[in-house]
């Protein structure tokens, strides 16, 4: 164990022999934990940062502007001038969204539901 650890067990210690953790809200109930399990662990914290301060992950944020563009491309009754933007930022996304998902496979924005492709 290191060093810091060794003191911040000492002092959670003498906080709870003192009391000074007592009636916290929420005490007795269980943790909201949120299933972090396919998140890179090196970027869980800032994740969880985002998501602490009502905000989405970029991935998040591109695949909802990606799923909107295609059902709107899909049903709207668009002019062929419109439905050129939007396909055309459809595409920009999707290749942007490869380009920042190097290494050994990227989400596709083409589903709606996340597939590996390689």
């Amino acid at each position: 164990m290191h060093l810091f650890d060794l003191i911040a067990e000492q002092r959670i210690a003498e906080a709870i022999a003192n009391g000074e953790l007592d009636d916290l809200p929420g005490a007795g109930r269980p943790l909201a934990l949120e299933d972090e399990r396919l998140i890179p662990e090196e970027v869980r914290v800032a994740y969880r940062v985002l998501r602490n301060a009502g905000l989405v992950p970029p991935e998040v944020a591109t695949r909802k502007e990606a799923a909107s563009l295609r059902e709107l491309i899909e049903t709207a009754g668009l002019d062929d001038a419109a439905r050129r933007r939007a396909v055309a930022r459809l595409a920009a996304l999707e290749l942007s969204h490869a380009a920042h998902m190097p290494g050994i496979g990227r989400l596709s924005l083409k589903s709606r539901t996340p597939r590996i492709t390689r």
